[in-house]
């Protein structure tokens, strides 16, 4: 049995099968597409896992050969107390990542980050010396302050929520992962992202990464380089984002020379749930063009 079967959560349509020893614990990941095609990896926020790309992934596979990855302290990946999960360690456990699947220099990958993951993307470029191609930002944890309402108030008393009853804490994470999808989630998708945090050490880990990652460290430090950026960038919004809302996409979109900014209609945060076809085809169009 997996990690992830041990977890509750359904493997047959998503499965992870390969392991990295980062210096943050185990991570699963998985590589989609023919070995010889352009690369692309997938990374994604919180409180998800690469189950949200899904999608986009087969799809963009038929072109590219797509990597995906579950953060460590998510999905099927290492979860452990006392586990660094700020989003530099997952920065360089991202750069890391890129090294151990041989993705430099004239094969360095595009890369296609979602939320937290966007922060981390843009670390692991601007400080651990991660090499892409090019770079697509989709509702991306990038200007400070940054989390919703709710994100905030998690991790001012992350303590206090931590000893939560099981039944109320599972009330709060069901509600949350609800809200970052403007149509709403379908039951099967929503079940599957809400597991993993429900077991004894997911219900750690859940607080652990807000904890760790209060609504300003891990961009202060990058955000005045958002200007050094010199590789096509795509920064795609969902227009009803009521996590990080869209004004934020124009504002980073204005600091990164030459940026595209795509505003998905009818999508909330979860723009690849709320609007898969529509993310796809922009970034099919990117990867191919750079617009």
């Amino acid at each position: 049995m997996t990690t992830a079967e041990a977890r509750g959560v359904r493997t047959t349509d998503w499965t992870l099968d390969r392991g990295y020893a980062g210096p943050s614990g185990e991570i699963r990941w998985a590589a989609l597409g023919p070995e010889d095609a352009p690369p692309v990896v997938l990374v994604h926020g919180t409180p998800f896992s690469s189950y949200v790309w899904r999608g986009p992934a087969r799809a963009l596979a038929a072109e590219h050969r797509v990597y995906v990855w579950d953060l460590p302290g998510y999905g099927a990946s290492e979860m452990r107390p006392g586990q660094d999960v700020t989003l530099d360690a997952q920065a360089r456990a991202l750069a890391g990542l890129i090294d151990h699947w041989g993705l430099t220099g004239p094969a360095a990958p595009a890369v296609v980050a979602h939320d937290f993951g966007g922060c981390v993307a843009l670390r692991a470029h601007l400080l651990h010396g991660a090499a892409y191609s090019r770079l697509a930002l989709v509702d991306p944890v990038a200007l400070a302050p940054w989390g919703s309402p709710t994100y905030r108030l998690l991790a001012e008393h992350a303590d206090v929520f931590r000893r939560l009853p099981d039944d109320l804490h599972e009330a709060l994470v069901h509600r949350y992962i609800s809200s970052a999808s403007h149509p709403g989630l379908h039951p099967d998708t929503h079940a599957r992202l809400v597991a993993p945090w429900l077991t004894e050490a997911g219900k750690d880990a859940f607080y652990r990464q807000i904890e760790q990652n209060v609504p300003h460290v891990g961009t202060d430090d990058i955000q005045g380089r958002y200007g050094e950026l010199a590789l096509p960038v795509l920064v795609c919004w969902g227009a009803e984002d009521t996590w990080i809302p869209v004004g934020r996409g124009h504002e980073l979109a204005a600091l990164i020379p030459g940026a595209e900014l795509r505003i998905i209609g009818g999508a909330g945060h979860l723009v690849q749930e709320d609007a898969p076809a529509e993310l796809t085809a922009a970034l099919g169009r990117f990867l191919r063009t750079g617009r």
